[in-house]
């Protein structure tokens, strides 16, 4: 397909891609920025299409534009601007960003950022900048197509020493196509190779003429390293966001609808997300619903600083805890009023909500303590070398990675043996030798040695390597619900009793949530169930039965048991960037 768009011929482009080292044959897929980079070698310009909103979203979409859009202006009150940083990959985002946080950290803060979820805040004087850390151009995407607009400016960060790169043009595009007005930060300006002129033409190509040059794009100088143009970037910022300050104001006083911006599920505290607020103010104890399914009540929030908070304001993001499952990133948190509704939304049909599984969290550039496979690597020439570390290079995944700890060229030494020890690690060798005293040392020292002689055969023990150490991925089904009648016996952390089943169905084995009135006071599980003084594996709704229940919460007459199952598998593992073998 790459080859017909551009109108050549089949072997001229696996030519070309071999020139860049990338071995790929008729129905291989390659990156966005492969494609970009051999398409300017040949002579075309290459932009990404982005994704457009799918039908099953629009809902949610017209959901969000009426809340914001529908509000009484009289009520509305200015918020921080959500300011989005995106770049070229080591052109500085993550270093932008902590330079800000160390020189306009919000006060109180004496000792820094202390918990990162997400986003965080700047002061600027005496206003507030709301920061969002994205984990990347597709996941930005993926919250404008689900109806999340949640960033009012954005700053294009472009290195002063290394210029325009294909993923500086994909930003472009997705900024223009969301609409969101922008600055653009020419960083590293204290390098010796930094070049302003030359990026400034380069962006003009763009279509971003700056200022300076009698257009309309403002470019600021800034180097994340010295801070120096910091306070100059962040003035240009606050500067465009006022240009449309009356679009900057949300209500604070209705209920909160917001966007999750980072979601995972936490082994200590449960099923986290973080939600950016965007209108109305979120209080611990609020009921959360999704597409109008019941997702959890807020139990406790946490502010950028680690610190809990009682309510957060449009503007503001929190870490919140009690989601029954992990929402995923882009979707539209909604606070419900009353009981009543809650209990509607409850009643939806249980695939949705069997649908709605844990999301991995975001990567951070800076921070993500990912697992890895250390590798260290030997080939016979510095073609298979460079190929071979480009495909392992472009393995992107927010909880593994590849790590190259050692390379060269030739046979496997007891260096290498060494090395990988010492990690630990493995020793990867392609079309090279392994001599009998090295595989020797490698048993003595219980360091793994694989040779291959096809590449994809390297990267798919690498891919099961990593697949070995991706955590697992844990989702949440509801199966029905049981109103306690009467209860026979209590002690010794059981219960037997008699209830009715009134929604779904209650299965042998399934865990339960205990609510009393409108608040959750224990779990359990269902130890036994008999209908007709008979054993059960399963009681639908309208039957009664007698259920034998373990649980630390005694059970009382009018408890509501919401039976459910937990699965715990390994998640599939898509990589970023891969080649993948047809």
């Amino acid at each position: 397909a790459f080859a017909t768009r551009l109108g050549l011929p089949l072997t001229r482009v696996i030519q070309e891609l071999m020139k860049s080292g990338i071995l790929a044959t008729l129905n291989d897929r390659i990156d966005y920025e492969t494609a970009a980079i051999v398409a300017e070698d040949l002579g075309f310009r290459a932009s990404p299409e982005v994704a457009g909103v799918k039908p099953e979203e629009e809902a949610m979409l017209d959901r969000v534009r009426a809340v914001l859009d529908a509000e009484d202006k009289t009520k509305l009150v200015p918020r921080p601007p959500v300011v989005v940083v995106m770049g070229h990959v080591d052109h500085g985002k993550t270093k932008i960003l902590d330079a800000i946080r160390k020189t306009n950290v919000v006060a109180g803060e004496a000792g820094g950022i202390t918990q990162h979820i997400g986003a965080d805040q700047a002061k600027k004087g005496s206003r507030s900048v709301t920061f969002i850390d994205t984990p990347g151009h597709e996941a930005f995407t993926i919250m404008r197509s689900r109806g999340a607009k949640v960033a009012d400016v954005a700053i294009l960060v472009v290195a002063a020493d290394d210029g325009v790169q294909p993923q500086t043009k994909e930003a472009v595009h997705i900024i223009q196509a969301a609409k969101i007005p922008f600055v653009v930060a020419l960083n590293k300006i204290d390098k010796p190779e930094a070049n302003l002129d030359r990026v400034k033409t380069q962006l003009s190509e763009l279509g971003l003429v700056p200022e300076d040059w009698s257009g309309t794009t403002i470019m600021v100088g800034v180097s994340a390293k010295t801070g120096t143009g910091i306070d100059a970037l962040l003035d240009m910022v606050l500067l465009v966001a006022d240009l449309d300050k009356e679009r900057i104001r949300a209500n604070p006083d209705r209920l909160a609808i917001g966007t999750v911006i980072e979601s995972h599920l936490d082994k200590g505290e449960g099923p986290v997300a973080t939600v950016l607020v965007q209108a109305g103010t979120l209080h611990a104890t609020d009921i959360l619903g999704i597409r109008g399914i019941f997702y959890g009540r807020v139990r406790t929030m946490k502010d950028w600083t680690g610190a809990v908070v009682a309510g957060a304001s449009p503007g503001m993001p929190v870490k919140v805890l009690g989601f029954k499952v992990a929402p995923a990133v882009g979707d539209i948190v909604e606070v419900s009023a009353s009981s009543k509704e809650l209990e509607v939304k409850k009643m939806k049909p249980r695939v949705v909500a069997a649908e709605a599984t844990v999301s991995p969290p975001p990567p951070r550039e800076e921070e993500v303590a990912k697992k890895t496979v250390n590798v260290v690597l030997r080939t016979d020439m510095l073609g298979s070398l460079e190929a071979i570390l480009g495909m392992l290079e472009k393995v992107e995944h927010p909880d593994v990675g590849v790590k190259i700890i050692g390379k060269g060229l030739g046979n496997v030494t007891d260096a290498d043996v060494l090395q990988a020890e010492a990690a630990p690690g493995i020793v990867l060798g392609f079309n090279v030798a392994i001599l009998p005293q090295v595989l020797e040392l490698a048993r003595e020292k219980n360091v793994e040695v694989k040779r291959f002689d096809v590449i994809y055969d390297l990267f798919d023990e690498v891919r099961r390597r990593l697949e070995a150490i991706l955590p697992k991925e844990t989702s949440i089904t509801e199966l029905g619900k049981l109103e306690i009648l009467a209860v026979f016996r209590s002690g010794g952390g059981t219960t037997i009793a008699g209830g009715r089943v009134f929604d779904g169905k209650l299965t042998g084995g399934a865990k339960l949530r205990i609510a009393r009135s409108s608040e959750y006071v224990g779990e359990g599980t269902v130890l036994e169930l008999q209908s007709a003084k008979q054993p059960v594996r399963e009681v639908r709704a309208g039957q009664e039965c007698g259920i034998k229940v373990q649980s630390k919460t005694p059970l009382e007459v009018g408890d509501r048991l919401e039976a459910y199952v937990e699965e715990t598998r390994v998640r599939p593992l898509v990589l970023a960037g891969e080649v993948k073998r047809r």
